[in-house]
């Protein structure tokens, strides 16, 4: 940790240099730093009431709210004062999953670096801290496994990627002459999440399509899950793929699937490269036809 990139308040930084003894990973205590210098600006961090009030009044979501207050609950601990996290219940509100199309032209129109990154989130449901923690090593290009390492205590899990993906992050290794034990993107998931951003709102400005600005970096995992769990209809699958430590926490991409007729793409062919080559790229076989022609769809 630099603490030279830190404020100069000196209860926060005594506090983060406590956090890095204790062996916190740099990114929590680089969003720690942030709340806690954050809410130094609108509040006195000796006044209890006085920061409570501040977060109270925010316009914001509860589950942000409580981000906040936790945060601070445990900045305060640290500092021997008494204090009990305010209760902020959690509200509910039901996902909005992008169409695949989507999400591929966001693939398509990015760099080579993000486009690799994008393609490998909406093929593993990786979460973007997973994405950007995988070395070189955890990838077995051969056999098209990736490795990584589950954040949140989640389950270990090992994900299959296409061949389209392989050869990417091989040429992504060979042009960025890479060894097994570098880390395979460069950066953090902030960086990544702003990366992100300024390509997505770049498209839905070229475009003009206001809805593109909606999707957020998570969309691609949860794309990956809903997706998953209408394939094979298997929720102690989808958590396991997913790396969730808890059943309820997977079940509600058992929720965000419209699955009308209308919502399909349908591809139909009687050669077997061909075949190959759809289910690849996502589509599902459906049936064969008495004439040999295989059918396959894929969701929009």
């Amino acid at each position: 940790m630099n603490t030279q990139e830190f404020g100069i308040n000196t209860p926060i930084l005594n506090y983060l240099i406590h956090l890095k003894k204790k062996a916190w990973k740099d990114e929590t205590i680089r969003i720690t730093n942030w709340v806690l210098t954050h809410l130094s600006k609108h509040a006195d961090l000796n006044n209890p009431p006085q920061v409570c009030e501040y977060i109270n009044n925010l316009q914001r979501s509860n589950s942000y709210k409580y981000r906040l207050a936790q945060t601070y609950a445990t900045f305060l601990k640290y500092q021997n004062i008494q204090f009990k996290t305010p209760s902020y219940p959690k509200q509910a509100k039901m996902i909005k999953i992008p169409t695949h199309e989507k999400l591929e032209m966001l693939i398509s129109k990015a760099g080579k670096t993000m486009s690799a990154k994008l393609q490998l989130s909406l093929e593993t449901g990786l979460r973007p801290v997973e994405l950007c923690n995988l070395k070189v090593k955890d990838i077995d290009l051969n056999q098209r496994l990736v490795y990584p390492t589950t954040a949140k205590n989640g389950n270990p899990r090992t994900l299959k990627i296409s061949n389209t993906l392989a050869t990417l992050l091989q040429e992504h290794i060979i042009r960025n002459k890479l060894n097994q034990n570098d880390t395979l993107f460069k950066g953090n998931p902030v960086r990544y999440g702003k990366e992100y951003r300024e390509t997505r709102n770049a498209l839905a400005k070229k475009l003009n399509d206001p809805t593109i600005r909606t999707i957020r970096l998570y969309d691609f995992r949860h794309y990956f899950a809903t997706n998953l769990y209408h394939k094979t209809k298997d929720i102690l699958y989808v958590k396991q793929q997913m790396g969730h430590k808890r059943i309820d926490t997977t079940l509600i991409y058992t929720q965000l699937l419209n699955l009308n007729d209308d919502e399909w793409t349908c591809k139909a062919t009687t050669n077997t490269n061909e075949a190959t080559q759809l289910i690849e790229s996502g589509f599902e076989y459906v049936a064969t036809t008495p004439d040999a022609l295989m059918l396959f769809r894929k969701r929009k």
